[in-house]
């Protein structure tokens, strides 16, 4: 589904004309299987949010390849990468990032007013998005209004929408308790068992690394495969 090929990126830091070239991604190479949760692991500045918006079309990197299913997505052009991403992807955040004049139904919707979708068939998606994540009775209430657990899930049910069959996850319970964060997990593992769904999962937390069916680590640019396992 997702074939990454000795992707190599480096950022410019320092005061112009004393520039610094600094490696963010080194040769990174590694493969994502379709239905599998991956979990990325590393400090912060190791690389790892950088990579993930190589796998989006956010950044293009410097060399490597980077396959979605056989489509060469480093090659696109920003409008290009834009259509893709919203046919193919799906975001959760740690801050959520939600519209905070928006409902919890409008936000979940917004994806799909993007893509053209009419009123009755958006209204139709998005209630039985709703269901499946517990969200029921929380559609008309602003952000402000929900617990950070339903924010989530809010930006969970907005990843869903879409049909998307990839969802590319930073940090998703960096800014949960930690009973709130199981719960999170849960929904992830059962929305992958259910729905097919492939998670890619960057993260500094030992604890949601373990919810994955491969794990790698990062540090410095460098990716290293640490394990494998099937989760029930």
């Amino acid at each position: 589904m997702i074939k990454v090929n000795n992707l190599q990126h480096t950022f410019l830091i320092g005061k112009k004309g004393k520039e610094k070239r600094v490696p963010v991604l080194r040769n990174v190479t590694f493969d994502v299987k379709q239905g599998e949760i991956v979990a990325i692991v590393g400090k912060s500045g190791s690389g790892k949010s950088t990579l993930l918006q190589t796998i989006a079309g956010f950044m293009k990197p410097e060399h490597g390849s980077i396959l979605v299913n056989a489509q060469e997505i480093a090659a696109f052009n920003e409008a290009q990468s834009a259509k893709f991403r919203l046919e193919n992807f799906g975001f959760i955040f740690q801050n959520f990032q939600l519209m905070p004049s928006l409902t919890a139904f409008e936000n979940i919707e917004l994806p799909l007013k993007l893509q053209g979708m009419n009123v009755m068939e958006r209204r139709k998606r998005v209630e039985i998005i709703m269901k499946k994540v517990g969200l029921n009775e929380v559609a008309d209430h602003f952000p402000n209004e929900l617990s950070g657990g339903q924010q989530q899930r809010v930006s969970i049910a907005r990843a869903l929408v879409t049909n998307a069959p990839i969802l590319l996850a930073d940090e998703p319970t960096g800014s949960l308790d930690s009973e709130t964060e199981q719960d999170i997990l849960m929904l992830i593992q059962q929305l992958n068992r259910e729905l097919n769904l492939t998670f890619i999962i960057i993260t500094h937390d030992e604890e949601v690394a373990m919810i994955a069916n491969k794990r790698f680590r990062m540090h410095d640019g460098e990716l290293v495969k640490e394990g494998e396992q099937h989760v029930v």
